[in-house]
């Protein structure tokens, strides 16, 4: 059997984790801080849970450079749970400034003095009028969460601002022109899924049509980065709502990381109550996936997994020790091992095909096909095995596109990825 030290895992998560970091969790699992007590075993509600968030919280805002105005939450429920959140958090925003806008053109300063029959009346029509939520469709991952607040919602509330699809014989390889994205008036969130994992897609930059506008007005933004944050730098101010799993760049499976705009959570935006939005016919959110219930209880309302929580933590004061520069620092590796590996696939056109297109390719999840002796399926079967006896595992495609996949995540060092580029080169030979 392999040493771990003999392994490079490229697999798109969970993913490969700092080998000093596990030795320290495991340690922690035993005794934490010599308290007798294993770390998981620790009440969430303990001073040493709320320490282990807030120094988390303290390192993920001074790595990225996140504004005072965000708040950081610690979740559960995935990438996927944050389908239904974001949903249900920000169509609850989108009611709170609509109620304001028809108060006001009532002439009342508050719910309480207007006439309720009136002011329900007037939110319905908005509701059917003007309430939508815009998806960039880019890859599987956007797919579903279109998906998903299509379900929760109906879908003549959600639009699918831009398909990558038909622009790519029905695939997922490219990002439509800018110009071509059909955005609502005044949208309640604008998602986007800044890399797509099954589909090796990224998108190069913030897009220019959702950046804030000169007076600081702007489409409110919402971004799934669990695939490719900490790697590069982010205009954290061009977003309301970024979110990501921990199981990629940050740790281990179990929590996930929401960055939000204070202005969108109280005393700024409270939610609206229960009983409104059952009567504007819309979904309220399980009580765990609200943004604002999270908030208030600094991410302990329930049970959190605060192992996870300490993993993560780890992570980043690696990172912040290791970067003086912090995320420009890890950037720069990380675009570096990227060019080595499409470098070495392009050197041989004829044995690698990259599957999405050169304008959008992802830096973290390199995707391609093997098509040696012109059996693609024969031929990707003996890379990976191949590969595997040479300590490169990890590298099958996604289930539903097949295909080959290097996840060049983070915890990839640089001599990672140039073994598997001597054996890309060293495959290609006749």
């Amino acid at each position: 059997m392999p040493s771990r030290e003999e392994v490079t895992y490229f697999g798109a998560g969970p993913a490969l984790l700092p080998t000093d970091v596990l030795e320290n969790a495991a340690k922690a699992l035993l005794d934490y801080d010599h308290t007798g007590l294993g770390i998981a075993e620790h009440s969430h509600r303990s001073q040493h849970a709320t320490d282990i968030i807030n120094n988390a919280k303290a390192d993920l805002a001074s790595y990225l450079d996140i504004p005072d105005d965000y708040d950081i939450l610690f979740m559960q429920g995935g990438g996927s749970g944050e389908f239904s959140a974001t949903a249900y958090n920000l169509v609850g925003a989108w009611v709170t400034r609509k109620k304001a806008e028809i108060l006001e053109q009532l002439g009342v300063k508050s719910e309480e003095d207007a006439n309720q029959e009136e002011l329900v009346s007037a939110l319905k029509k908005a509701v059917e009028s003007e309430l939508k939520l815009d998806y960039l469709v880019t890859g599987s991952w956007s797919l579903k969460a279109y998906q998903e607040a299509g379900r929760l919602l109906g879908p003549e509330h959600t639009n699918i601002a831009t398909d990558s699809r038909p622009i790519n014989d029905g695939k997922f390889g490219k990002i439509p022109e800018e110009s071509t994205w059909k955005l609502s008036k005044n949208p309640a969130m604008v998602y986007y899924c800044d890399n797509e994992t099954v589909d090796g897609v990224e998108f190069p930059k913030f897009p220019d049509v959702l950046a804030p506008k000169a007076d600081g007005t702007g489409p409110i933004v919402v971004a799934d980065m669990s695939s490719n944050i900490l790697s590069r730098r982010i205009p954290v101010k061009n977003f309301s709502v970024i979110f990501f799993g921990a199981q990629k760049n940050l740790g281990s499976t179990g929590v996930t990381v929401v960055v939000i705009k204070k202005s969108l959570l109280p005393p700024a935006c409270p939610q609206p109550s229960p009983s409104l939005m059952r009567k504007l016919g819309l979904p309220i959110p399980p009580v765990v996936f609200s943004y604002e219930t999270i908030a208030k209880n600094n991410s302990l309302y329930n049970t959190l997994s605060i192992f996870d929580v300490y993993i993560a933590g780890q992570v980043l004061k690696k990172l912040l020790k290791t970067f003086p520069d912090k995320v420009d620092g890890q950037q720069a590796i990380a675009d570096k091992k990227a060019a080595l590996i499409y470098g070495a696939l392009e050197a041989h056109p004829d044995i690698y095909k990259i599957v999405p297109d050169k304008s959008a390719r992802s830096r973290m999840n390199i995707c391609f096909r093997v098509t040696k002796d012109n059996d693609t399926d024969k031929a990707e079967a003996y890379f990976l095995k191949l590969g595997t006896s040479f300590g490169l595992t990890g590298l099958k495609g996604h289930r539903s596109v097949g295909g080959i996949r290097a996840s060049n995540y983070n915890c990839i060092p640089l001599a990672g990825a140039e073994k598997l580029v001597r054996f890309l080169h060293d495959f290609a030979q006749p």
